[in-house]
């Protein structure tokens, strides 16, 4: 074979290497694929993260029925338990996932692919993030029609704003919380049942946090949630401002702030770990 042949046949061959931003979000996108299509295969599991929730949120209903609590209490209870699909997506189809990843063994596959971790992640939040907001839309227009709830939204562009920053500060908590977990290994389990419950009581899911102490309150809104859910009920229901703990706009800029905080800490501690994986490679063993 002469070199005009050699030549034509690598050029035919030649694949176009992807980088940068493009490599990027075709990572973002490959990873969210198996769990949006994963969602279809199995109808039944819609039904059940339906179902359960609403039972949870009716307890909180009837009991505050049973003590003549003001209307807007059942919203408030509505409104929150919608919100614990997105805390539950986080906790464990993110926080722990590196973790179980480790488990099965693909963790060392995806240290060693050329792939961002922060890429792997969001896909993981984005193709979970599909399936948590239909089940919470779903829980909140049921809910509203079940137990009679007024909505009224002041501001659609505020509440999407909200909802929007939220989502992207407690999934940027997701990715960091999911590099400790895998630096603290066998522990990541017990973490996750751990922080469950508390999440509920110091963010508000069934009662306003205003009506915490300022300084428990403050504490509190460390978690996107808190204050996510705090503006959002500001916006939607009619009194929904007197009960608020902080104004909206000052919650959009803490929210904001959060953002940015947790999305530089989880870059860093993924770029942590991976090193510690690729130096010692005792992150990428599962140690029973």
């Amino acid at each position: 074979m002469n070199s005009e042949q050699s030549s034509a046949t690598s050029e035919k061959w030649s694949v176009e290497k992807n980088t940068g931003l493009r490599f990027f979000l075709q990572t973002v996108i490959a990873r969210a694929y198996p769990r949006i299509i994963g969602q279809q295969r199995e109808k039944s599991w819609m039904f059940f993260d339906i179902l359960l929730p609403m039972l949870a949120v009716s307890a909180y209903v009837f009991v505050y029925r049973a003590i003549d609590a003001p209307d807007e209490y059942v919203g408030f209870v509505v409104m929150g338990g919608a919100m614990t699909a997105f805390w539950m997506n986080v906790l464990w189809s993110m926080s722990s996932q590196l973790y179980w990843e480790k488990e099965m063994g693909n963790l060392s596959l995806y240290i060693m692919a050329p792939n961002s971790m922060m890429a792997i992640l969001l896909g993981m939040a984005l193709g979970g993030l599909v399936a948590t907001t239909l089940r919470a839309l779903a829980i909140t227009i049921l809910g509203g029609w079940l137990f009679k709830i007024p909505y009224e939204v002041t501001s659609f562009g505020q509440l999407f704003l909200v909802f929007m920053l939220a989502m992207v500060a407690l999934y940027g908590m997701g990715m960091l919380f999911a590099s400790l977990f895998l630096l603290l290994s066998r522990e990541a389990w017990h973490l996750s049942n751990l922080a469950q419950e508390p999440v509920y009581l110091f963010s508000g899911f069934y009662f306003p946090i205003k009506s915490f102490n300022f300084w428990v309150a403050a504490s509190a809104s460390i978690i996107p949630l808190t204050l996510g859910l705090d503006a959002m009920r500001q916006l939607v229901f009619p009194s929904g401002a007197a009960l608020g703990f902080l104004s909206v706009p000052l919650e959009l800029g803490i929210l904001s702030g959060l953002c940015v905080i947790f999305l530089t800490s989880a870059k860093l501690l993924l770029a942590h770990m991976e090193k510690l994986a690729i130096r010692e490679g005792r992150l990428t063993e599962s140690r029973r």
